[in-house]
Protein backbone atom coordinates (compact mmCIF):
# COMPACT_ATOMS: atom_id res chain seq x y z
CA UNK A 1 0.00 0.00 0.00
CA UNK A 2 0.97 3.39 -0.42
CA UNK A 3 1.06 5.95 1.90
CA UNK A 4 -1.02 8.45 -0.19
CA UNK A 5 -3.76 6.16 -0.35
CA UNK A 6 -6.28 7.15 2.23
CA UNK A 7 -10.08 6.51 1.17
CA UNK A 8 -12.10 3.97 -0.86
CA UNK A 9 -12.92 3.80 -4.76
CA UNK A 10 -16.05 4.17 -5.64
CA UNK A 11 -18.06 0.73 -5.41
CA UNK A 12 -16.17 -0.49 -2.20
CA UNK A 13 -17.25 3.15 -0.75
CA UNK A 14 -20.87 1.85 -1.25
CA UNK A 15 -19.85 -1.35 0.79
CA UNK A 16 -18.40 0.97 3.14
CA UNK A 17 -21.49 2.85 3.54
CA UNK A 18 -23.33 -0.07 3.64
CA UNK A 19 -21.56 -1.22 7.04
CA UNK A 20 -21.65 1.90 8.70
CA UNK A 21 -25.56 1.96 8.43
CA UNK A 22 -25.22 -1.47 9.82
CA UNK A 23 -23.61 -0.35 12.43
CA UNK A 24 -25.80 2.41 13.02
CA UNK A 25 -28.71 0.38 13.60
CA UNK A 26 -26.89 -2.47 15.72
CA UNK A 27 -26.26 0.81 17.99
CA UNK A 28 -29.91 1.72 18.19
CA UNK A 29 -30.79 -2.21 18.41
CA UNK A 30 -28.64 -1.41 21.41
CA UNK A 31 -30.35 1.78 22.58
CA UNK A 32 -34.16 0.08 22.17
CA UNK A 33 -33.15 -3.30 23.56
CA UNK A 34 -31.83 -1.55 26.96
CA UNK A 35 -33.98 1.56 27.09
CA UNK A 36 -30.37 3.69 27.14
CA UNK A 37 -31.15 6.03 24.74
CA UNK A 38 -27.69 8.08 25.16
CA UNK A 39 -26.37 4.94 23.50
CA UNK A 40 -27.13 6.31 20.55
CA UNK A 41 -24.91 9.24 20.61
CA UNK A 42 -25.34 10.93 17.30
CA UNK A 43 -21.65 11.67 15.89
CA UNK A 44 -21.83 8.13 15.73
CA UNK A 45 -23.23 8.28 12.64
CA UNK A 46 -20.60 11.39 11.52
CA UNK A 47 -17.14 8.85 12.77
CA UNK A 48 -18.77 5.95 11.52
CA UNK A 49 -18.97 7.04 7.71
CA UNK A 50 -15.61 8.45 8.32
CA UNK A 51 -13.91 5.66 9.19
CA UNK A 52 -15.49 3.14 7.35
CA UNK A 53 -15.39 4.60 3.48
CA UNK A 54 -11.35 6.43 4.29
CA UNK A 55 -9.85 3.34 6.09
CA UNK A 56 -6.83 5.76 6.59
CA UNK A 57 -8.01 9.01 6.99
CA UNK A 58 -7.23 10.95 10.42
CA UNK A 59 -9.88 9.53 12.48
CA UNK A 60 -9.47 6.25 11.12
CA UNK A 61 -5.43 6.57 12.00
CA UNK A 62 -6.98 7.20 15.63
CA UNK A 63 -8.30 4.38 17.24
CA UNK A 64 -7.40 5.16 21.03
CA UNK A 65 -8.71 9.00 20.46
CA UNK A 66 -11.57 7.64 18.61
CA UNK A 67 -12.54 5.50 21.67
CA UNK A 68 -11.67 7.62 24.52
CA UNK A 69 -12.32 11.58 23.63
CA UNK A 70 -15.98 11.48 23.30
CA UNK A 71 -16.37 9.15 26.18
CA UNK A 72 -14.17 12.21 28.25
CA UNK A 73 -16.00 14.65 26.88
CA UNK A 74 -19.28 13.27 27.59
CA UNK A 75 -17.69 13.11 31.34
CA UNK A 76 -17.29 16.79 31.49
CA UNK A 77 -20.78 17.61 29.82
CA UNK A 78 -22.70 15.32 32.19
CA UNK A 79 -20.74 17.44 35.63
CA UNK A 80 -21.59 20.83 34.24
CA UNK A 81 -25.35 19.49 33.00
CA UNK A 82 -25.49 18.54 36.75
CA UNK A 83 -24.51 21.46 38.16
CA UNK A 84 -25.65 24.03 36.27
CA UNK A 85 -28.91 25.40 34.54
CA UNK A 86 -28.50 26.28 30.41
CA UNK A 87 -27.31 29.17 30.04
CA UNK A 88 -23.96 31.71 28.72
CA UNK A 89 -22.10 30.44 31.40
CA UNK A 90 -22.86 26.61 31.30
CA UNK A 91 -22.54 26.30 27.31
CA UNK A 92 -19.58 28.00 27.20
CA UNK A 93 -17.62 26.60 29.71
CA UNK A 94 -18.55 22.90 28.46
CA UNK A 95 -17.76 23.77 24.66
CA UNK A 96 -14.81 25.57 25.72
CA UNK A 97 -13.77 22.58 28.09
CA UNK A 98 -14.22 20.21 25.67
CA UNK A 99 -11.96 21.55 22.72
CA UNK A 100 -9.43 22.68 25.18
CA UNK A 101 -9.46 18.95 26.33
CA UNK A 102 -8.93 17.89 22.43
CA UNK A 103 -6.14 20.60 21.72
CA UNK A 104 -4.35 19.11 24.90
CA UNK A 105 -4.84 15.55 23.86
CA UNK A 106 -3.86 16.00 20.23
CA UNK A 107 -7.03 14.28 19.46
CA UNK A 108 -8.39 14.51 16.04
CA UNK A 109 -12.01 13.57 17.21
CA UNK A 110 -13.71 16.96 17.10
CA UNK A 111 -17.03 14.98 17.30
CA UNK A 112 -16.20 14.55 20.76
CA UNK A 113 -17.61 18.47 21.64
CA UNK A 114 -20.86 17.46 20.31
CA UNK A 115 -20.53 14.63 23.17
CA UNK A 116 -20.47 17.19 26.10
CA UNK A 117 -22.62 19.54 24.73
CA UNK A 118 -25.94 16.93 24.15
CA UNK A 119 -26.56 16.79 27.66
CA UNK A 120 -26.99 20.01 28.58
CA UNK A 121 -28.91 20.45 25.65
CA UNK A 122 -31.28 17.59 26.57
CA UNK A 123 -30.85 17.75 29.98
CA UNK A 124 -29.04 14.68 30.21
CA UNK A 125 -28.36 14.32 33.92
CA UNK A 126 -27.65 10.29 34.17
CA UNK A 127 -24.16 9.09 34.79
CA UNK A 128 -24.90 6.31 32.35
CA UNK A 129 -24.17 8.72 29.75
CA UNK A 130 -20.60 8.24 29.47
CA UNK A 131 -20.53 4.66 29.92
CA UNK A 132 -23.06 4.43 26.85
CA UNK A 133 -21.11 6.66 24.90
CA UNK A 134 -17.92 4.70 25.18
CA UNK A 135 -19.75 1.40 24.42
CA UNK A 136 -20.18 2.79 20.93
CA UNK A 137 -16.76 4.20 20.33
CA UNK A 138 -15.28 1.23 21.90
CA UNK A 139 -16.92 -1.13 19.18
CA UNK A 140 -16.87 1.35 16.20
CA UNK A 141 -12.54 2.26 16.99
CA UNK A 142 -12.75 -2.34 16.93
CA UNK A 143 -14.33 -2.09 14.10
CA UNK A 144 -12.42 0.47 12.26
CA UNK A 145 -8.95 -1.71 13.17
CA UNK A 146 -10.41 -4.60 11.46
CA UNK A 147 -11.69 -2.45 8.06
CA UNK A 148 -8.27 -0.77 8.00
CA UNK A 149 -6.53 -4.35 7.98
CA UNK A 150 -8.55 -5.67 5.11
CA UNK A 151 -9.11 -2.65 2.77
CA UNK A 152 -5.39 -2.58 2.73
CA UNK A 153 -5.12 -6.39 2.35
CA UNK A 154 -7.56 -6.33 -0.77
CA UNK A 155 -5.71 -3.30 -2.36
CA UNK A 156 -9.42 -1.44 -1.91
CA UNK A 157 -7.39 1.96 -1.46
CA UNK A 158 -6.86 4.70 -4.19
CA UNK A 159 -4.45 7.34 -4.53
CA UNK A 160 -5.43 10.88 -2.98
CA UNK A 161 -7.19 13.48 -4.46
CA UNK A 162 -7.19 16.69 -4.13
CA UNK A 163 -10.51 16.61 -2.11
CA UNK A 164 -9.01 14.08 0.66
CA UNK A 165 -5.99 16.64 0.66
CA UNK A 166 -8.52 18.97 2.28
CA UNK A 167 -10.46 16.68 4.26
CA UNK A 168 -7.63 15.65 5.90
CA UNK A 169 -6.79 18.95 6.65
CA UNK A 170 -10.03 19.53 8.25
CA UNK A 171 -10.22 16.76 10.33
CA UNK A 172 -7.14 17.66 12.03
CA UNK A 173 -6.39 19.64 14.78
CA UNK A 174 -5.27 23.83 13.76
CA UNK A 175 -2.39 24.93 14.35
CA UNK A 176 -3.15 28.18 16.02
CA UNK A 177 -5.89 28.77 19.05
CA UNK A 178 -6.29 32.34 18.28
CA UNK A 179 -9.53 31.60 16.32
CA UNK A 180 -11.23 29.95 18.66
CA UNK A 181 -12.21 33.72 19.87
CA UNK A 182 -14.49 33.76 16.94
CA UNK A 183 -15.85 30.09 17.45
CA UNK A 184 -16.77 30.99 21.35
CA UNK A 185 -18.40 34.67 20.25
CA UNK A 186 -20.66 32.64 17.31
CA UNK A 187 -21.62 30.08 20.22
CA UNK A 188 -22.61 33.21 22.95
CA UNK A 189 -24.61 34.83 20.56
CA UNK A 190 -26.29 31.65 19.47
CA UNK A 191 -27.28 31.11 23.06
CA UNK A 192 -28.62 34.40 22.84
CA UNK A 193 -30.81 33.10 20.23
CA UNK A 194 -31.91 30.25 21.67
CA UNK A 195 -33.44 32.57 24.48
CA UNK A 196 -34.85 35.11 22.41
CA UNK A 197 -36.91 32.40 20.45
CA UNK A 198 -37.12 29.44 23.08
CA UNK A 199 -35.76 26.97 20.26
CA UNK A 200 -33.01 25.32 22.22
CA UNK A 201 -31.95 23.29 19.08
CA UNK A 202 -30.76 26.76 17.13
CA UNK A 203 -27.40 25.94 18.97
CA UNK A 204 -27.53 21.94 18.40
CA UNK A 205 -24.23 20.15 19.55
CA UNK A 206 -22.61 19.17 15.75
CA UNK A 207 -23.19 22.65 14.67
CA UNK A 208 -20.14 23.39 17.41
CA UNK A 209 -18.33 20.47 15.38
CA UNK A 210 -18.94 22.06 12.07
CA UNK A 211 -17.44 25.46 13.10
CA UNK A 212 -15.08 23.96 15.37
CA UNK A 213 -13.66 22.65 11.26
CA UNK A 214 -14.31 25.87 9.87
CA UNK A 215 -12.93 28.37 11.81
CA UNK A 216 -9.98 26.32 12.94
CA UNK A 217 -9.35 25.60 8.95
CA UNK A 218 -11.08 29.16 7.28
CA UNK A 219 -8.46 29.09 4.31
CA UNK A 220 -9.48 25.95 2.80
CA UNK A 221 -13.08 25.60 4.19
CA UNK A 222 -14.51 23.94 0.99
CA UNK A 223 -17.46 25.42 0.94
CA UNK A 224 -16.83 29.04 1.91
CA UNK A 225 -17.36 29.68 -2.14
CA UNK A 226 -21.29 27.81 -2.02
CA UNK A 227 -22.28 29.64 2.06
CA UNK A 228 -25.68 28.15 1.49
CA UNK A 229 -24.99 24.64 0.78
CA UNK A 230 -24.38 23.96 4.36
CA UNK A 231 -27.48 25.34 5.55
CA UNK A 232 -29.33 23.88 2.94
CA UNK A 233 -27.97 20.40 3.48
CA UNK A 234 -28.16 20.25 7.02
CA UNK A 235 -32.12 21.32 6.88
CA UNK A 236 -32.77 18.44 4.65
CA UNK A 237 -31.00 16.21 6.69
CA UNK A 238 -32.66 17.25 9.98
CA UNK A 239 -35.87 17.26 7.98
CA UNK A 240 -35.36 13.38 6.60
CA UNK A 241 -34.45 12.42 10.22
CA UNK A 242 -37.95 14.00 11.85
CA UNK A 243 -39.89 12.31 9.10
CA UNK A 244 -38.36 8.79 9.60
CA UNK A 245 -38.97 9.53 13.14
CA UNK A 246 -42.49 10.21 12.18
CA UNK A 247 -43.39 7.17 10.18
CA UNK A 248 -41.24 4.60 11.95
CA UNK A 249 -40.66 5.39 15.21
CA UNK A 250 -37.46 5.23 17.36
CA UNK A 251 -36.59 1.67 15.45
CA UNK A 252 -33.14 0.71 14.56
CA UNK A 253 -34.80 0.68 10.78
CA UNK A 254 -35.70 4.41 11.04
CA UNK A 255 -32.35 5.26 12.29
CA UNK A 256 -30.33 3.49 9.34
CA UNK A 257 -33.11 5.03 7.09
CA UNK A 258 -32.56 8.42 8.56
CA UNK A 259 -28.39 7.95 8.07
CA UNK A 260 -29.02 6.72 4.49
CA UNK A 261 -30.75 10.30 3.63
CA UNK A 262 -28.31 12.10 5.61
CA UNK A 263 -25.65 10.65 3.03
CA UNK A 264 -27.73 11.30 0.03
CA UNK A 265 -28.26 14.84 0.92
CA UNK A 266 -24.70 15.25 1.40
CA UNK A 267 -23.76 13.70 -1.70
CA UNK A 268 -26.85 15.67 -3.61
CA UNK A 269 -24.37 18.40 -2.37
CA UNK A 270 -20.91 17.01 -2.81
CA UNK A 271 -20.31 17.93 0.77
CA UNK A 272 -17.97 16.12 3.00
CA UNK A 273 -19.64 17.42 6.17
CA UNK A 274 -19.91 14.27 8.43
CA UNK A 275 -21.33 16.31 11.66
CA UNK A 276 -24.38 16.74 9.27
CA UNK A 277 -25.13 13.23 9.65
CA UNK A 278 -25.19 13.66 13.43
CA UNK A 279 -28.22 16.22 12.53
CA UNK A 280 -30.11 13.34 11.17
CA UNK A 281 -29.76 10.88 14.24
CA UNK A 282 -30.58 13.60 16.51
CA UNK A 283 -34.66 13.23 16.31
CA UNK A 284 -34.01 9.66 17.79
CA UNK A 285 -32.43 11.23 21.25
CA UNK A 286 -34.89 13.95 21.56
CA UNK A 287 -38.09 14.53 23.65
CA UNK A 288 -41.04 14.59 21.14
CA UNK A 289 -38.98 16.88 18.02
CA UNK A 290 -41.38 18.80 15.95
CA UNK A 291 -40.83 21.07 12.94
CA UNK A 292 -39.29 22.97 15.08
CA UNK A 293 -36.56 20.85 15.35
CA UNK A 294 -35.12 21.43 11.20
CA UNK A 295 -36.35 25.07 11.17
CA UNK A 296 -33.23 25.51 14.20
CA UNK A 297 -31.01 23.52 12.60
CA UNK A 298 -31.50 25.75 9.53
CA UNK A 299 -31.61 29.13 11.78
CA UNK A 300 -28.61 27.87 13.30
CA UNK A 301 -26.46 26.99 10.20
CA UNK A 302 -27.36 30.23 8.37
CA UNK A 303 -26.30 32.21 11.73
CA UNK A 304 -22.75 30.06 11.41
CA UNK A 305 -22.52 30.26 7.88
CA UNK A 306 -22.94 34.54 7.92
CA UNK A 307 -20.69 34.60 10.93
CA UNK A 308 -18.15 32.62 9.52
CA UNK A 309 -18.56 34.89 5.74
CA UNK A 310 -17.42 38.26 8.20
CA UNK A 311 -14.90 36.27 9.95
CA UNK A 312 -13.15 35.14 6.84
CA UNK A 313 -13.11 38.59 4.88
CA UNK A 314 -11.24 39.75 7.96
CA UNK A 315 -8.83 36.87 8.00
CA UNK A 316 -8.10 37.40 4.29
CA UNK A 317 -7.47 41.06 5.23
CA UNK A 318 -5.20 40.33 7.56
CA UNK A 319 -3.23 37.86 5.22
CA UNK A 320 -3.00 40.57 2.39
CA UNK A 321 -1.89 43.03 4.76
CA UNK A 322 0.50 41.07 7.08
CA UNK A 323 1.92 38.30 4.68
Amino acid sequence: MRADQIALGRWHRFAAELIALIYIALIAEIASATGAFYVLFPELGALAHDVFTRPRGTWARSPLMLAITPFLTALIGIVFTRALPYGYFSVLLTVGSSVGLIMLLGSPIAPAISAGLLPLVLGVKSWWYPPGVLLGTVLLAALSILWQRLSIAQNWLEPITAADVVDETLEQNPATSWWLIALMLFVAMAVLVVKLTGLRFVLFPPLVVIGFEMFGHTAICPWAKRPMFLPAACFLTAAGGLLFWNLLGVDPLAVGCSMACGMAVLRLFDLHVPPALAVALLPFVMDHPTIAYPISVGIGTTLMTLWFLLYQSFFRRYEREYH
